[in-house]
């Protein structure tokens, strides 16, 4: 599995893995239960190589924050994204210092923290985007 296939769908919680193209979408296997369900095409879907975040300087690829995270974490969970604010501020604080307060939410935050949380529970240990 790579994170190439890893997909985030609005309105839908945890990741899924991409199974295979369906006549009218994605079927998709969730990450945190192994259920299998068609995501329509009208459905926003997001590979999660796709998805950056803002810093003071240019904008840094989510693998890249996850591959910090796993390096800063020695390859166990980070805190739970249900930690208090001022906890997650100063984790991700620490793992990217120049991300753009004022451009990343809490809510930004948190996700990625849960999303990082569930790719090590799946027994991810690489963070690499796909070569161009």
């Amino acid at each position: 599995m790579e994170l190439k296939d890893i997909l985030a769908i609005a309105g839908q919680p945890g990741l899924y893995k991409y199974v295979a193209q369906s006549r009218n979408g994605v079927i998709v296997e969730s990450l945190l239960d192994g259920k299998r369900m068609n995501a329509p095409v009208t459905s926003h879907v997001s590979a999660l190589t796709e998805i950056s975040m803002f810093t003071e300087g240019e904008d840094i690829a989510l693998a890249d924050v996850f591959t910090k995270m796993y390096a800063h974490t020695g390859g166990a969970k980070a805190l739970s994204h249900k930690e208090s604010a001022e906890r997650l501020k100063e984790f991700f604080g620490t793992v990217l210092p120049d991300y753009d307060k004022e451009r990343v939410h809490l809510s930004d935050i948190k996700k990625a923290v849960a999303w990082f949380n569930l790719l090590v529970e799946a027994g991810f240990t690489e963070f690499v985007l796909p070569e161009e």
